[in-house]
Order: structure tokens, then sequence, then C-alpha cells
């Protein structure tokens, strides 16, 4: 770590849990962002201004003038440019001293496993179930921890699927992928802006943790808002030793 970097991340060196020695962890560590809009955006801008040395982004969509509303990396000036370009413009200019892949594909699962493999921490920042349980397959049989986190109307969640120990939970576990949920998406039910920027934050909080094995993950717990009350409850979520996935 060179003089510079010591001054910009002295905050976190002060931190008797995180030190040099933590934030050497993220400057060596890569971390996947998997969907750049509402969650993607907080998310990814804190892992750059942390200094997590590498971010690859993921997104296939464009810049859409009903994005501005909530997703705060993009701005008006760029609305019709990829999304993960717009991001990547956005990290450059908080941190230029990061790496930053910008990949605009709709990946499949094999493509997923081909990303995930080199990750130190994969964020699901997406908004529907198909690809939430592809990401946690390939997560799962790769043995890399993922951060799911999920907002619509005034409701948000936010956890951790780490199986590399073997006795947590999956993303499975907790929705079973046979079953039938019903995606609800922010252009048809809305979604209260402030929100993604709460659970894409502490989606960033959880990485960072991982990253530098501080504190407790929310490995083994959904956290769930209420943001009309702005009530915060937590459960219990048990690994099922039947999961297709992880049992």
């Amino acid at each position: 770590m060179n003089d510079a970097q010591l001054l910009r991340y002295s905050r976190h060196i002060l931190i008797d849990e995180i030190g040099i020695e933590g934030q050497q962890a993220l400057l060596d560590a890569h971390v996947l962002v998997i969907g750049a809009g509402g969650l993607g955006s907080p998310a990814a801008m804190y892992l750059a201004s942390a200094g997590v040395g590498k971010l690859t982004l993921v997104d296939d969509d464009t810049v859409d003038l009903t994005n501005l509303q909530r997703q705060i990396a993009h701005t008006t000036a760029r609305v019709g440019q990829p999304k993960v370009l717009s991001a990547s413009e956005t990290l450059r200019n908080i941190n230029p001293e990061i790496v930053i892949a910008a990949l605009q594909e709709r990946v499949d699962e094999a493509r997923l496993a081909e990303l995930v493999l080199p990750a130190t921490v994969v964020l699901d920042c997406t908004d529907n179930f198909a690809t939430r349980h592809a990401v946690n397959r390939v997560c799962v049989a790769h043995k890399v921890p993922l951060v799911s986190g999920a907002v619509i109307r005034f409701d948000g969640q936010v956890s951790v699927f780490d199986t590399r120990a073997g006795t947590q939970p999956c993303y499975c576990c907790l929705f079973p992928q046979d079953q039938a949920f019903t995606d609800e998406a922010c252009s048809t039910m809305g979604v209260f802006a402030p929100l993604v920027g709460v659970v894409g934050a502490m989606q960033a909080a959880e990485a960072l943790k991982l990253i530098m094995g501080v504190g407790e993950s929310l490995a083994g717990r959904l956290l769930l808002l209420d943001g009309l009350r702005m009530e915060w409850s937590s459960m219990r979520v048990a690994r099922d030793p039947a999961c297709p996935v992880c049992g």
C-alpha cells in the first residue's frame, strides 16, 4: 500500500478490526456485481470507495429516464447508454485506482460459472427469481459467498448465503426453486427510492465484512425492512438437508 492509499483509506485503517491487513484484503479482492440498477448502484459505489481492487459489473440493460429516480450511479446525460458503462464512469470518478470490468451481457449459467469462479464475493442485485436461483447454484458449486438483496414498493430484504462451511443455508433453502414465485417488477409495482440505497449499502457492508473476515455476517439470517414503519425484523433461516442445490 502506497502513501496515497494509506491516506485515502485512513478512516478504515484506524478501525482496530480492519487495520492495514483488512484494507489490503479489500485491495486484493475481486467482487462480482450482477445488476447495475437500483441495488447495484449504491452497492458498487461503496465497494469502489472502500477500495475493492477489482469490480466486475454485469448488466445487459441501458439507462432509461425512469431509472433515475433511484439508480444513483446514472445521470440524465447518460440515458440510452449501457448501464455498466454509465456505472463504470461513476465508479472511476469515485476511485480511479480500482480495476472495473463492464460486461453488457445477459449471462447464462455456463457464463456465470466463468464469472463467479475468480470472484471473492458475489452480489446479486437482480430483480427476478430465475436469475437469483442461477446465481445461487453457481455460487454453491464454486463455494463463493453470495450477498442477496431485494426491494419492491416499501419492502426490502437482505441476506448472505455462504455455504463454504457446509452448515449454512443457500438461497434455494429459503426460496425453493421448484415453487412458483411471482416476479414483482418496479415498472408495475413501483419502488420507494431510498430503500434501494439502504439495502444496496447493506449488501456492500456484508461483502466488505466477508472479504476482511470481520464481524458476523448475515449467513443464516434474513433481514426484512418495512419502509413505511421503518422497522427491521430478522428471521432465522435453516439449511435444508434435502435442498437440491446445497443438501
